[in-house]
């Protein structure tokens, strides 16, 4: 027997208001089930849900969805969409939304990037300057 496995994420009273976001933010998605206590939606073919529960527990960094992006557009377009109307910018690719769920924006070239030891001390002195990564200076340091 497979027992899938998902996220729940915890909103006060917004749970339909942030998947309907989620959905307009990353191609792909639906909300395929709403009800007044929980939310079921899928990003990019993952499926989360929103429970809305009440003020008692808010979103903190210790959990946060990482976003790999091939490209420089793709990294600018998810940075804007979580970061506006409220989101926020953090160091090193990180963001938080308007609802405040962390986000990781991260380029994928960066694992290869780092696996070069002789290169890897430069790539992180440089990322730990940025808040959203650019791709050209990670490659050029």
């Amino acid at each position: 027997m497979t027992h899938e496995i998902y996220p729940c994420l915890w909103f006060d009273g917004q749970a339909k208001a942030a998947a309907t976001f989620y959905c307009s933010v990353f191609k792909n998605s639906r909300i395929t089930s709403d009800t007044p206590m929980v939310v079921i939606f899928e990003l990019n073919g993952k499926k989360f849900m929103g429970l809305n529960a009440g003020s008692q527990f808010k979103f903190n960094e210790s959990v946060s969805f990482v976003v790999t992006c091939d490209t420089q557009e793709e990294i600018d377009l998810y940075w804007e969409k979580l970061t506006s109307d409220g989101g926020e910018e953090s160091q090193c690719g990180w963001c938080k939304d308007k609802f405040g769920l962390s986000w990781q924006i991260v380029p994928s070239i960066l694992a290869t990037l780092m696996s070069d030891k002789d290169k890897a001390p430069r790539v992180m002195q440089a990322f730990m300057k940025m808040k959203k990564f650019d791709i050209e200076k990670l490659k050029n340091a």
